[in-house]
């Protein structure tokens, strides 16, 4: 059964640091995209940013462009999300996806979800 297991969820000040991982349980890591997904308190989970399946290409919402970088190791079957510069808005439960190596904001078009890590940004 395929698992995404997130990790690195805390409480960070404003304009901190934080490095979140997603270990995926895929037969083969690089037949997918994968993505990071956030859920602020009351809103929509929204797309995030997104990596091509072997790291050459990534996008990232404009909203943490920037200030956000996605990456991958395919050796490890990890996909990260360094987040710098954060803010108080940043702050939400984060989910890694795997999906299209085509970068979409479409939820339908993942097919696995891990179940999220909690990132708070005080002011």
């Amino acid at each position: 059964q395929v698992q995404l297991v997130e990790s690195g969820e805390g409480l960070v000040q404003a304009g901190g640091s934080l490095r979140l991982s997603c270990a995926a349980s895929i037969g083969t890591f690089s037949n997918y995209g994968m993505a990071w997904f956030r859920q602020a308190p009351g809103k929509e989970r929204e797309f995030v940013a997104h990596v091509s399946w072997n790291g050459g290409s990534t996008l990232h919402e404009d909203s943490v462009k920037g200030r956000f970088i996605i990456s991958r190791d395919n050796a490890k079957k990890t996909v990260y999300l360094q987040m710098n510069s954060l803010k108080p808005e940043d702050t939400a439960v984060y989910y890694c996806a795997a999906g299209p190596h085509i970068p979409t904001a479409r939820q339908d078009l993942y097919r696995y979800w891990g179940q999220g890590t909690q990132v708070t940004v005080s002011s």
